[in-house]
């Protein structure tokens, strides 16, 4: 069996950089609300974005010698999606793999499950989305696979997919969707610059989303 596969496609440079000023909540209507990942899975501080094709990682509980495999085999830019086994409750990611990943220039990493060394690693900027923080330790004895389809907070992420980041939440969109995706979240925004104006005129939600039937059918009562 092969463990860990190096050659996958990724989502063109030119796509990735006009994704990036994207809002994932726009991402995700515009994509037909796919793509949703568990929000247990959070940023470890405020303001970070991930915005990067996905080299997936499957880990055995409580070990994270895969991860070391995938921070020595990622290119830059990846972002390093991992899974653990359901065993969250340990510290698979530290400090000092991220100093190599930011060396490396990798777009982060979200981990369904708990690093440890937040602090440090906050205070060097690489972002991270990831359960939690936990002071346990793992060993490094038992092989996973790297650049497999995994399921990742509720949704299957493939080698390749564009992973997107915000204070919000996260967002996966399948390799093959990337150019529908973003013609539609552009679309998505400049509808939404025209809805801000009209709101800003004084026209209430209600009525610019025609919501009056929707009450109407539902029978609200007011008086």
């Amino acid at each position: 069996m092969i463990h860990v596969i190096t050659k996958i496609k990724r989502p063109s440079k030119e796509f990735i950089e006009k994704f990036k000023p994207i809002s994932v909540a726009t991402v995700y209507e515009a994509s037909g609300r796919k793509g949703f990942v568990n929000p247990k899975i959070k940023p470890i501080f405020r303001g970070m974005k991930l915005c990067g094709p996905a080299f997936t990682v499957q880990t055995v509980p409580g070990d994270n010698i895969m991860l070391h495999k995938a921070l020595e085999k990622a290119q830059e830019g990846d972002i390093i999606v991992a899974t653990v086994g359901g065993e969250y409750e340990y510290g698979y990611w530290g400090n000092l793999m991220s100093i190599q990943a930011k060396v490396e220039k990798l777009g982060g990493l979200a981990i369904d499950g708990c690093i440890r060394d937040s602090e440090e690693i906050i205070e060097m900027g690489f972002p991270i989305f990831s359960r939690g923080a936990s002071i346990r330790g793992t060993i490094k004895s038992t092989l996973g696979l790297i650049n497999y389809p995994i399921n990742f907070g509720g949704t299957v992420v493939n080698p390749g997919d564009l992973i997107l980041g915000d204070d919000d939440g996260m967002v996966v969109v399948r390799f093959q969707d990337c150019e529908e995706v973003l013609a539609k979240s552009q679309a998505r925004i400049q509808a939404e610059k025209v809805k801000a104006k009209a709101l800003m005129d004084g026209i209430t939600s209600v009525k610019y989303n025609k919501l009056d039937k929707i009450f109407e059918s539902l029978n609200l009562i007011e008086e």
